[in-house]
Parts: C-alpha cells; structure tokens; sequence
C-alpha cells in the first residue's frame, strides 16, 4: 500500500499565484523521499496539503495517506484528525512549549490516546511516560527530560520534536526543512536521526531539503519541484550538479551547498564517511531495542 498517494493536486493562491500545479506523487510505506527545490518552489505548500492543513483548489484532485482520503476536491475530510493521528509534523521551528518541560512536550504525542480528565490535570499513564522516555533516549537527549524546552539548543529541541513522533506512534513523518535553521553538526544529526526513523522504525519519511547533498546523503530518492511542478522523481545519485542546471537553471546554486560546509565536506571524505557508517548501527540498535520495549509494554 502506498503510505502517501496523491493525484492532479492544484493550489492557487489569492494573488492568482500557482503555488502548485497538477501534482501526481505517490510515496511507498516505508520510504524515506528527499524533496527539494528553490525557494517559492512550492515543497512547504504540499507537505501541509499532504497533512491536511490546507485545501486545494475546488476540482478534482485526491490526496490519500495509507489508503484513507484526507483530502478530495478540494475539501479537507471530516475525520482529518483521526487521520493524523499517524503523520507527525516536524517544523522548522520545532513547535515546542518553551515553558514546558521536554518531557511533556514529547508527551503531547500521546494526547490522543490519553483520556481527557487526565489531559487536563497533566497525568499521562506510566506506559507513555516510559515511551517518552524511550523515545528521547533513542534521539540522544534522554538527560534533558526534565529541563524546559526553552533551554535546550536548536538541535536538541528538534530532537525532542522527532520523539514526540515517536511518542505519537506516527507511520509517517513530514519534516518541513527540519536542519534549515541549524548549524552543520546539528543538521548531520537530526538527518541520521530521520534515517533512524525510517530504517530502524520502520516510519516513512519526507523531508524537504535545500541542499541537494544532503539529499544525495540520506534518501535514495528525490522529488524535486520547480514553480509548483514535478520537474524531477527518480534516485537521488542521478541529480548530478548537470542536471540540476537544466533543471532549475541559475536558482540551481541554491540547492548546491557551500563545499566549506561541515555537511559538505563530509561527503567527499571517504573516511569520515567510512567512520560513521561503521559506528551508527549498533548505536541505533541499541536505541531501537530500548524504544521497542517500552512501546510495547
């Protein structure tokens, strides 16, 4: 089954703007799908459309995750909640409480599973404050459970917003430029962490990117849009800088990362690459099996 599936899928903006045009995409459950392209391209515009946010222009058209319509000509279905109970959203801006605690920022995850007395005196049963705790040991910062959100660093708080999608036992996550606002080792950690999601979890993934190397890096396939189009769908290893010119001509650079870069430089380091292929598996192993537990008591 596909986990996303979407058909003739238009936007048109008040000021008359196409911000997407007769998209057709379809997403395999389990996939882990890089989608790029220039500023204005539109990759912001369908993830909300993917979730449910935004509707789209009043003719035919079909958006579809794991088989159930969230959207239909136009209209956003009526159990639009229930439907996204599976899809977590990752913002750019981490959509966390500042003034709560990273353990119940992550918490929230589960507010649909929780009865509502217990919502609204704050008492979530043990067995979702073990997955929380679970869940943040498996994304590295299970020792800042207990600090505010507001104090963690921009990494670490996007972190925490992948916990919580795990904490909310999503099947598939929409990572809306997750490392835009990050520094280079930040970025490199919250993708291997979406790769973990995907490989060791199991979760389908689409994350828009700016970078096309890092898109070559963590996902074997890209989509990439230029002007609300699909202008590009295919393994990510054939988006070769070449190409990328025919394709988006001088906005192309955009989507070439500075070679000074951390990320760009690890990419053309053999060893570097070499290190950390070797040491991320049992680690994310570890993670996993510790996760696994907890989500099944």
């Amino acid at each position: 089954m596909d986990a996303i599936r979407i058909e003739r899928l238009c936007k048109t903006f008040n000021n008359g703007r196409k911000a997407l045009d007769s998209i057709d995409l379809k997403v395999g459950e389990g996939e882990m799908v890089a989608l790029i392209g220039a500023s204005g391209s539109g990759k912001s515009t369908l993830l909300r459309h993917i979730a449910g946010f935004t509707a789209s222009d009043p003719a035919p058209s079909h958006v579809t995750l794991l088989g159930r319509p969230i959207q239909e000509n136009g209209k956003v279905a009526r159990e639009v909640r229930r439907i996204r109970r599976d899809v977590a959203f990752v913002f750019q801006q981490f959509n966390l409480v500042g003034r709560l605690t990273v353990r119940t920022n992550v918490l929230i995850g589960a507010l649909s599973r929780v009865p509502l007395w217990r919502r609204l005196i704050g008492r979530f049963p043990r067995a979702e404050q073990e997955l929380a705790m679970a869940s943040l040991a498996a994304m590295g910062i299970g020792d800042h459970i207990n600090e505010r959100a507001s104090t963690l660093s921009g990494g670490q708080q996007q972190r925490a917003a992948l916990a919580r999608a795990l904490v909310q036992r999503a099947r598939i996550v929409l990572a809306d430029e997750p490392i835009a606002s990050l520094d280079p080792e930040s970025s490199r950690r919250v993708m291997e962490l979406l790769q973990s999601l995907n490989e060791d979890h199991g979760l389908t993934v689409v994350v828009s990117l700016h970078q096309i190397d890092i898109a070559m890096k963590y996902c074997a396939r890209t989509v990439a849009l230029r002007n609300g189009c699909v202008v590009y769908d295919g393994p990510s290893a054939s988006l070769t800088p070449a190409l990328l010119r025919e394709l988006y001509g001088a906005a192309a650079e955009e989507l070439l990362t500075d070679p000074n870069t951390d990320t760009g430089a690890a990419q053309r380091d053999p060893v570097r690459q070499t290190e950390r292929a070797a040491a991320r598996p049992e680690g994310a192993s570890a993670r996993s099996a510790a996760f696994a537990s907890a989500a099944s008591s």
